[in-house]
This record gives structure tokens, C-alpha cells and sequence, in this order.
């Protein structure tokens, strides 16, 4: 295995990286954060299978709908972990790598604004916060709330005075956040692109998560407990695990389809009345990409319950046995174990009582069922256990008691 590759940034930009996480500033309605969704509390995601974004109030599982502002709708997809995506392999963001490396494109990524994409991003990693600030559900807000939501639904993005503008102009404003830039980026104006370049900044420090007993055993040969060591064998061994979770990260970054159940919104247009999600296929538009999605890292998976793009498992254990027989996980799912807030009218059911979208579903499945009894299942559940990096919990900057804009932090 080839060891992991981190960048050493500069402290100062990781601290005006890290309160502008924090920071709700960055949301159309100044109401919500990067860390509202991808909270250290919760493993750096928010605890439940689909997320409210715009338009609800709290934190994780306690996050609920107020009287006013309701959200539209679910956030179509689970909200993903952090950890380690500031190492230079990290090149695929998103469960259906729709901003990924490439060198055959403007700056070296291609994304799905194509030719309206700004320059001046970094890495991927900083690239993906440009997606979020734009999404009407997840940080925009809905239309005509405020000039930033406006700019996105009138297709205003990264044109002079667009979406990004204004939330560029925004930071601008606020004295302290404008001695912060100058110190790091001195004579540079307050750009989107900057302001993202310093969130992955803090990104790649914050949670870099690379010094679990796996880790230790790889670097000094340090022994894993028996448990642990016959999950990692078997991990890497009978069980097949490590054909897709493979590499020092546990992902080959590629896309698999096996036959996870849907629910919530899909992603779908807003034109369009189904409760679909194609994956990988609605970004290639090739047919054998159909339900394909992004090979997670396993690292600290202990701690970034619920799993699967739709956040359709509670447990580690229950996903591990979907695994074993993804067709008949999908057929014989538990609807009780999906973690979901409440929001009227939501029609989360809508894809999987749809008989034949779920054949689709397990027709297109590429995972070959595997046996394993129950003390092989413990085995490897131990050894997903020394894939965590307990430092992290302790946290390098942790969460901000206040950020420049004054607004609250949540906590």
C-alpha cells in the first residue's frame, strides 16, 4: 500500500478556513453552516440518513422543521464524511463523483457547471464548497428569500454579481474576516475561489485521521487484537471487502452499484416527478453506470452512522450483512431503521414501493453474494473498529465559540 500524502498549510489560513466553516455568512439566509451538516458531534455528518438544510432549525438528530420557511424537501443524499479527503488521492467528490480531476479540463477538474466553472480553486476539495452555497435546500435558501438564493434561480452563478459574488462581498464586509485575508493573501480581493482554497484548508488539518491501530500496524507492524487481525484477513481475504475498499483509505474511488435501497427525493430534477437516483449514469449517462456510487472511505466508520448514499442503514453491522447479499437486502429492507426528521408531505417511500424501479435496482446490482457466520461477521466489525483515529475526537481547532459575522455557531 502506498502511504497517504497530506499537505503542511499555513496555520493562518487554516483558522480563517476554519471560523468561515462555522460561519453561517456563507447561506442565503445567513442561518446555516458548512458544520451544520458535517459537525464533529456526529463524525463530521449530521447523525441522520437525509438531512434538512434551508429551513429547519438545530443540530443532527435534534434538527426539526419551525413554523415558518419549511423546507421543500429532504436533501436527496447522505451527507458524507470528511475525514482524510485533503490527501492527494481524493481526487472524486460526491457520491456520484460529479466534480473529479481531470486533466482534460479548465484547471484540471471537470464539474458539472462545465465552461461556467471559475478558476483560482486549488484542489477538488475546495472546489466542492462552490456546490452547497448554491443548492436552494441545502444553504441558498428558496426563491426570492435573498439576493444570493435569487442570482441561483435567475442561473446567476459564477458571473460578475453573481451567487458567489455575493457571498464573496458578503465576507468582504466584515472587518475582521477582510485583516484575515490581507494577512494571508496579501492584495488579493475576497473571492469565492479564495474562500474555498481556505476551507480545505482547514478541512485537510481538522480531520485528518491517520493514526488508527490499522495505520500503526501498517507503519511499525504494530499487532492488531486477534479479533480485530482475523477481520483483517478476512477483510482482505474471503470476505472480499477490500476488491472495492481497497488502498491505506479502505476506497479504490470508484463507483459499484450493490443494490442499496432509495429513498427520500431521489435526485431529480425539479421538473421531474420521480424519486430516482441513477448515480454514477447521471453523470456519465451511460447505461452501466446505472446506480453506481462512490466507494466511501472506511476510515472512522465506527463514528459516520447512518450509511449508503440514502442513508438507508442505521448500523455498521446491518450494512456489512446487506453486503453479504445485496439483492436480498433490498427485497427484505427494514424500513424501521431509517433515521429520518420530520417534514410533512415528504414521500420518502416513493422509489422503493415502486416495484419495478427496485428490480432496476437489484438488476443492476455487481456485488457477489458472500457467506459468512457470525462470528466472521464480529470479526469484521472489530476490524472496522481499528480503522479509527480516536485523536480526532479530541479534536486540533474543535468547534468556534463565535466567527467574525457575529452570527450563531452551532454547536
Amino acid at each position: 500500500m502506498v502511504a497517504p500524502v497530506f499537505d503542511t498549510p499555513d496555520p493562518a489560513r487554516v483558522k480563517l478556513g476554519w471560523q468561515l466553516f462555522y460561519d453561517p455568512i456563507l447561506s442565503g439566509n445567513r442561518n446555516i453552516s458548512c458544520g451544520t451538516c458535517h459537525h464533529p458531534r456526529f463524525g463530521t455528518a449530521d447523525g441522520v440518513s437525509l438531512s434538512l438544510g434551508e429551513g429547519a432549525m438545530g443540530l443532527g438528530p435534534d434538527r426539526h422543521v419551525g413554523s415558518e420557511n419549511v423546507p421543500e424537501q429532504r436533501i436527496p443524499r447522505n451527507a458524507p464524511a470528511l475525514f482524510n479527503l485533503g490527501a492527494s488521492e481524493f481526487t472524486v467528490m460526491f457520491h456520484d463523483g460529479r466534480l473529479e480531476a481531470d486533466p482534460d479540463h479548465p484547471d484540471g477538474m471537470r464539474t458539472p457547471l462545465g465552461s461556467e466553472m471559475l478558476s483560482g480553486f486549488d484542489s477538488v476539495l475546495s472546489a466542492q464548497a462552490m456546490f452547497p452555497v448554491l443548492s436552494g435546500d441545502e444553504m441558498a435558501g428558496h426563491y426570492s428569500e435573498n439576493e444570493v438564493a435569487q442570482a441561483v434561480r435567475l442561473g446567476f452563478l459564477s458571473s460578475e454579481g453573481g451567487a458567489w459574488d455575493r457571498i464573496a462581498a458578503r465576507v468582504t464586509d466584515i472587518p475582521e474576516y477582510r485583516a484575515q485575508f490581507e494577512a494571508v493573501a496579501p492584495g488579493e480581493p475576497i473571492t469565492f475561489p479564495l474562500i474555498a482554497n481556505v476551507i480545505a484548508d482547514f478541512i485537510e488539518v481538522e480531520w485528518r485521521a491517520d493514526d488508527s491501530p490499522f495505520d500503526r500496524f501498517l507503519r511499525e507492524g504494530t499487532p492488531l487484537d486477534p479479533a480485530a487481525e482475523r477481520g483483517r484477513q478476512l477483510f482482505y481475504g474471503a470476505a472480499g471487502c477490500s476488491d472495492c475498499h481497497s488502498g491505506w483509505f479502505q476506497t479504490d474511488h470508484d463507483f459499484h452499484a450493490i443494490a442499496m435501497p432509495q429513498v427520500g427525493p431521489g435526485k431529480a430534477a425539479r421538473f421531474e416527478n420521480h424519486a430516482r437516483d441513477v448515480g454514477r449514469m447521471r453523470v456519465t449517462g451511460r447505461a452501466e453506470d446505472a446506480y453506481a456510487f462512490r466507494t466511501p472511505s472506511l476510515r472512522n466508520v465506527y463514528e459516520t452512522a447512518p450509511y449508503g448514499h440514502s442513508g438507508a442503514y442505521a448500523t455498521l453491522e446491518a450494512v456489512i450483512r446487506h453486503h453479504l447479499d445485496p439483492v436480498a437486502g433490498l427485497e427484505g429492507y427494514d424500513r424501521g431503521q431509517l433515521v429520518l426528521l420530520g417534514l410533512e408531505g415528504a414521500q420518502d417511500w416513493k422509489a422503493s414501493d415502486d416495484r419495478d424501479e427496485t428490480a432496476r435496482i437489484g438488476a443492476a446490482n455487481g456485488l457477489a453474494a458472500v457467506s459468512l457466520d457470525e462470528a466472521q461477521i464480529a470479526d469484521v466489525l472489530s476490524f472496522l473498529e481499528a480503522l479509527t483515529d480516536e485523536s480526532w475526537k479530541v479534536g486540533r481547532l474543535g468547534v468556534p465559540d463565535s466567527v467574525p459575522s457575529g452570527l450563531p455557531v452551532d454547536r
